[in-house]
């Protein structure tokens, strides 16, 4: 089984900091790609960033500058560091990871996985 469990949500005043966390775990073979995306109320789930496991990073236009992610393949781990928060990031985030299991049967899985989300308020 896997499992992505998140932490670092909280409330913070609009130009402030935080500093999230997801970390994998389970019958892991690799990760290919784990990310971040957010849901706000009464929107869609959108893509905050991409961290490839050969380091190539991706974000969406609204966090460029802003939002850092990073990661720790030894640790199945991923970050996503925002700065300069806005009350528009307010949202639930999310982690996703798209990873490769070997099953007892011998043969491979692959598949997204996605935590349980982590809720980021920001105050204006």
């Amino acid at each position: 089984q896997v499992q992505l469990v998140e932490s670092g949500g909280g409330l913070v005043q609009a130009g402030g900091s935080l500093r999230l966390s997801c970390a994998a775990s389970g019958s892991i073979l690799s990760i290919n790609v784990m990310g971040w995306y957010r849901q706000a109320p009464g929107k869609q789930r959108e893509q905050v960033a991409t961290h490839t496991s050969g380091g190539i990073t991706n974000y969406a236009d609204s966090v460029k500058g802003r939002f850092t992610i990073s990661r720790d393949n030894a640790k199945n781990t991923v970050y996503l560091q925002m700065n300069s928060l806005k009350p528009e990031d307010t949202a639930v985030y999310y982690c996703n990871a798209d990873i490769v299991r070997q099953l007892i049967s011998g043969t491979y899985s692959r598949r997204d996985y996605w935590g349980q989300g982590t809720q980021v308020t920001v105050s204006s």
